[in-house]
């Protein structure tokens, strides 16, 4: 990389950054039409310009109300009408609470194409039958596991495979802010929460990133300020040899303003680091900008230099996961990322690390 200019670098990473896209957009018809659909999947596919066929949603009205907004054509309030409406090729995207999702699965024809909301499930009872029902009816399906296609994770990838980490030895993954849970009215009666429904995105980023690790330490915690609420607060710590720390910590009752919130993800390697902002989990839901920059031990002398990213994890991750699932579709990529089988593995380790933090007596006395 020493050789090269810094503007051909980043033209580089710039160009092999971007998410896989199909050559020609299905319809998409979304099973949903809640608060993630509104504030992430309809933006990201209309920017993307992946047409957006119909909504449907059980809630009399709910459905009818948001197409009309976001000027999709049809709705309907059962799965058996979108399924009917639905054109030959169609991708069905389920946005539905992780309960439902099995319910909804079953319902779908078969061999379809469907791109299904995380979590997998409420554990991984619930993923086991969500797979089996997805291997039985020869769909076609991918977790919606985004973080995967944010703009500042395939800038860092690009950059990992230009040599910039070389033998990488260090990831850590920091939360420390305030969420509003309360915009999340299915989560106050959940017995799960932090790590099901947020910090699963950083386990599928570790894993998309270093395969599956030997073992899993974690403990996750209530909020005295969330009595009511499930656990808010985690540490994991992740098992990838003796010479490879990776842990994640988050705290999600931090409200004393922004000066001390955190929200990041740094990789370090022999040759290089990378340092990401998540920005929108930063000022939830608004959010700010997502960021990276980058070190190159050879180049210390310049120091910390930016590299140009393409949008947000939200919505622009949206694009990459619906992206992807219809270019594999279409024979435009081979391998589907997201593919339930993998995310399964994903749901395992959640699981784990529920098993270890509920697992108190293996902790050392003092």
């Amino acid at each position: 990389m020493a050789h090269q200019s810094r503007a051909q670098n980043w033209q580089a990473i710039a160009e092999a950054a971007r998410p896989p896209r199909p050559k020609r957009a299905r319809p998409i018809v979304i099973i949903g039409a809640g608060g993630i659909v509104r504030a992430a999947h309809l933006p990201a596919y209309a920017k993307a310009g992946f047409p957006v066929a119909a909504l449907m949603d059980i809630a009399p009205g709910k459905a009818a109300q948001l197409a009309k907004a976001a000027n999709v054509p049809n709705a309907f309030t059962s799965v058996a009408e979108a399924a009917a409406f639905a054109p030959a090729d169609a991708v069905y995207d389920v946005a539905v609470p992780a309960s439902k999702v099995a319910e909804v699965v079953s319902q779908l024809p078969d061999g379809v194409p469907v791109l299904i909301q995380k979590p997998m499930g409420e554990a991984l009872t619930q993923a086991t039958e969500i797979r089996d029902l997805c291997r039985r009816k020869s769909l076609i399906a991918a977790v919606n596991f985004q973080l995967r296609y944010a703009p500042f994770n395939l800038a860092a990838r690009a950059l990992a495979a230009r040599g910039l980490l070389g033998e990488w030895h260090d990831f850590e993954l920091q939360v420390r802010t305030y969420t509003p849970w309360h915009l999340w009215t299915f989560l106050a009666a959940a017995p799960r929460l932090e790590i099901l429904y947020h910090s699963i995105h950083y386990l599928d980023l570790i894993r998309s990133w270093f395969g599956n690790p030997r073992g899993v330490y974690a403990r996750t915690v209530r909020h005295p300020s969330y009595p009511n609420l499930a656990a808010t607060k985690s540490v994991m710590i992740l098992d990838y040899g003796d010479s490879k720390r990776v842990f994640v910590a988050t705290n999600h009752g931090h409200d004393f303003g922004e000066r001390q919130q955190r929200s990041f993800a740094l990789w370090e390697g022999q040759d290089g680091a990378m340092r990401a902002t998540l920005g929108v989990i930063l000022d939830y839901p608004k959010g700010k900008d997502d960021s990276l920059e980058y070190i190159y031990r050879k180049e210390m002398d310049r120091g910390w230099q930016s590299c140009p990213i393409h949008g947000n994890w939200f919505p622009d991750a949206f694009i990459g996961s619906m992206g992807a699932l219809q270019a594999y579709v279409e024979g435009t990529i081979s391998q589907l990322p997201s593919h339930f089988e993998d995310a399964y593995q994903t749901m395992a380790l959640v699981e784990a690390a529920y098993a270890s933090s509920a697992r108190q007596t293996e902790a050392l006395p003092l």
